[in-house]
């Protein structure tokens, strides 16, 4: 039985901040290759001008919940179609299996926003205070001028990299320049504000604050990644049978590679690996649900290994399968026979076929489209003359970017069935563009006709455009009994 003087142990232990050295290499340079791109896609898009027409959005990207549209250049989404953008999620969702699948956590390593960000906070913060040394010594002093003064430059960069990211976040939802400008003014609605407040917000304290511990624990993938992966799956790892056993070389001393077994292996224990690693973690203990596969700490070990004069690649892109044979003298497999299996080539047919699917369906879409309700209320109207009316609420909307006529007619229509529309000239109108219009429709069978004899009669009306691209939908009449 435990005493009461005695405090019970901890479950948690505080965060140890991470201070990440700086290395240069290939993965390292392709990281600010994509950095570069995805930061100016997001911060740049909305800016994009493109000419629909009088009366249109110039936007090319925009997301119109006023008029609830999405603008995507030359594209135009309605909400009846939002199936193209659940088929892009689907897309984006098998593209992330496919990707996983071949070269394990790369989405994380390079194009997560979540890293994207933080890794420009990292390199602000460097900036600042210098390299990983000096920013261990910088956090372990006391608190004095020159830190102060370091700390209020870094956050002060860092509020202002976060405040043009909610900044141009909300620009994607209606016309920039003008929003820009209702901004300054103080002008603009005050969601617009709040949501710029609330995204300067997140992205100031996930980028400089959580950081890693966003990925550990606040996102869901590196619990779900084992799943797609498999012992063909490239990724991050660390050649355990050449480098052990480890440990730091004397001068004159030889190591594994060129001394007889039993001696030292290639890794030399320097921790340039741990060093440059943004999740703080060793990959030479293995696979891990902290490894992003960034693949610095690849850089790093090939930078020592050149000081050393050993050969690349302790540290590499490897599959399970290729650490198998290599431990026993074989070379592994071709990166083609990696990433060209079942398991891959499945998800790739799958994300081509809704692709080619999305595709086919966005050009064969028709310019316009139509509803129509009967008026049940009454079912059918008997005039003065025997006559059968029924009064239908016809909705058509055309999702062209300028104003158009159509007719209306019934497919196979009787000699005595007549359609007519309120307020226009017989089966005649005009819908404006890039809008809805609602129509009273009559359709009235002459007196004695079979129409009238008949409880239901199926029916299909038709909308012409003047092209002579047209559109059915099947309703019914209500005749006698």
């Amino acid at each position: 039985m435990s005493s009461p003087d005695v405090d019970p142990p901890s479950l948690y232990s505080a965060r140890e901040p991470i201070f990440p050295k700086a290395v240069s290499g290939p993965f390292r340079r392709l990281k600010w290759i994509i950095m570069g791109l995805t930061l100016a896609i997001y911060y740049i898009t909305p800016w994009i001008r493109w000419d629909r027409g009088p009366g249109m959005p110039d936007q090319a990207v925009l997301v119109d919940l006023a008029n609830r549209r999405f603008f995507f250049f030359w594209i135009e989404i309605w909400p009846h179609e939002f199936y193209f953008v659940a088929g892009l999620l689907v897309m984006a969702g098998l593209g992330l299996f496919l990707f996983t699948s071949a070269l394990g956590r790369v989405w994380c390593g390079y194009t997560c926003p979540q890293t994207v960000w933080t890794d420009l906070y990292v390199h602000v913060e460097r900036w600042i205070e210098g390299d990983r040394n000096a920013q261990i010594r910088l956090w372990r002093s006391k608190w004095d001028g020159r830190k102060t003064r370091l700390r209020l430059t870094k956050w002060a960069i860092w509020l202002l990299i976060a405040l043009t990211t909610g900044g141009a976040w909300v620009f994607y939802f209606t016309d920039a320049p003008t929003l820009a400008r209702n901004l300054l003014a103080g002008q603009a609605h005050p969601v617009a504000y709040m949501t710029i407040a609330v995204m300067t917000a997140t992205t100031f304290v996930f980028g400089g604050f959580a950081r890693e511990q966003i990925c550990i624990y606040a996102c869901p993938w590196p619990r779900i990644q084992g799943a797609m992966m498999d012992e063909d799956t490239l990724t991050v790892a660390y050649r355990e049978w050449r480098g052990e056993p480890r440990g730091k070389i004397l001068k004159g001393e030889a190591t594994k590679s060129d001394t007889p077994p039993g001696d030292k292996g290639d890794c030399i224990d320097c921790f340039a690996c741990v060093n440059v690693c943004p999740m703080g973690i060793d990959i030479r203990n293995g696979q891990q649900l902290e490894c992003i596969t960034c693949a610095l700490c690849i850089d790093a070990c090939d930078e020592i290994m050149d000081r050393i004069g050993k050969p690349r690649g302790l540290i590499d892109y490897m599959a399970l399968k290729d650490e198998t044979a290599e431990r026993v003298g074989n070379e592994g497999q071709s990166l083609l026979k990696h990433v060209l299996r079942p398991r891959t080539l499945l998800y790739f047919g799958m994300w081509s076929l809704i692709g080619v699917g999305l595709v086919v369906a966005l050009f064969m879409r028709s310019p316009f489209d139509l509803n129509v309700t009967p008026v049940r209320n009454p079912l059918f109207v008997t005039l003065s003359d025997g006559a059968i009316r029924n009064t239908y609420e016809l909705r058509l909307r055309n999702k062209q970017h300028e104003a158009m006529p159509f007719i209306l007619s019934v497919e196979d229509t009787p000699t005595d069935l007549v359609l007519r529309i309120e307020g226009e000239d017989a089966n005649r109108t005009t819908v404006p563009a890039d809008s809805t219009a609602t129509l009273r429709v009559y359709l009235t069978a002459a007196p004695g006709s079979a129409m009238t004899q008949i409880e239901t009669s199926n029916i299909e009306l038709v909308v012409s455009d003047e092209a002579g691209i047209s559109s059915t939908i099947d309703t019914v009449f209500h005749g006698k009994n």
